[in-house]
């Protein structure tokens, strides 16, 4: 049930969206392009961030580069 607190972890580092081309999920509507964003989880494949809509999800490392 740790997902439901990460909202409230601390900052693990800032990343910024370098794009929102997508192969199979729809992120442009959620991420925006040269906007950072800070990292509250990491996996190996995904960075956790409150999107967009004020929501915590999971994207694709791809879209992203460490500030």
């Amino acid at each position: 049930m740790i997902h439901k607190t990460w909202e409230n972890n601390e900052t693990v580092k800032q990343i910024k969206c370098v794009h929102t081309n997508a192969k199979k999920f729809t992120v442009e509507n959620v991420l925006t392009p040269g906007k950072t964003y800070d990292v509250k989880n990491e996996s190996g494949e995904f960075y956790f961030v409150i999107d967009d809509l004020g929501k915590m999800g999971g994207f694709y490392k791809e879209y992203f580069e460490e500030v």
